[in-house]
C-alpha cells in the first residue's frame, strides 16, 4: 500500500476525496504535533474552530486520523505541549497508519501538482507568495490575474487587503516550505 496506489492520479485527492488545504494543513500540523485537539488547530492556524473540526471529520471518515485513546498525554507525544503531561479536556486526533503513509508521500513533485490542479501557475504563485512579504511584493515576481486573487482568498491564503495568513504561514511552514 504505497504512495501511487493509494491515489488516484488526481492533483489533490485521495481514494477519490477531494483534499482541500484545511485538510493538508490538519494532515502536516498532526504530523508535526504528533497527537492534538481540534481548538489548538484553530488556534494556531487562526482559521474558525468549525473549519478545523469539519476537516477533521472528513480526515477520520477517510481513514487518514484517528482519535487518540486514554485520559493524558505525555510531551514526547504532543510536541507541542509545554508540560511534561498533561490530562485530557480536549478529543485528540493523532494521524493513522494510512495517513502516516500518505504525509511521508507528499514532495515536492506531489505539491506541485496539487497546487497547479487548484488554480492555474498554482505552484509559482504559492512559491512567490511564501518567498514575499504580501501579495503585492508576489505580484511583481509573477503576474497574478483576479480570478487566483479570489481564489487565494477563498483559500484563506490571503487577506482582503493581500497580507499572507497565518493558515498560509503555518501551512508552508508545515509542508517544508
Amino acid at each position: 500500500m504505497g504512495g501511487e496506489n493509494t491515489r488516484e492520479g488526481l492533483p489533490g485527492s485521495y481514494r477519490g476525496f477531494e483534499l482541500l488545504p484545511v485538510h493538508l494543513y490538519v494532515l502536516a500540523h498532526l504530523k508535526r504535533a504528533g497527537v492534538d485537539y481540534a481548538k489548538m488547530m484553530g488556534k494556531m492556524s487562526g482559521l474558525p474552530l468549525e473549519l478545523i473540526t469539519d476537516a477533521i471529520e472528513d480526515l477520520l471518515e477517510i481513514g487518514l486520523i484517528e482519535r487518540d485513546p486514554g485520559s493524558a498525554v505525555k510531551r514526547s507525544k504532543a510536541r507541542f505541549k509545554k508540560a511534561f503531561e498533561v490530562h485530557k479536556h480536549h478529543t485528540y486526533y493523532r494521524l493513522s497508519r494510512e495517513g502516516e503513509l500518505f504525509v511521508r508521500s507528499i514532495d515536492e513533485r506531489w505539491l506541485k501538482r496539487y497546487f497547479n490542479g487548484l488554480f492555474p501557475n498554482g505552484w509559482k504563485v504559492i512559491q512567490a507568495l511564501a518567498e514575499s512579504r504580501d501579495l503585492n511584493e508576489a505580484g511583481r515576481k509573477i503576474d497574478i490575474d483576479g480570478e487566483t486573487l479570489e481564489e487565494l482568498r477563498v483559500l484563506r491564503f490571503v487577506t482582503e487587503k493581500g497580507r499572507k495568513t497565518e493558515f498560509f504561514k503555518r501551512l508552508w511552514e508545515f509542508l517544508g516550505g
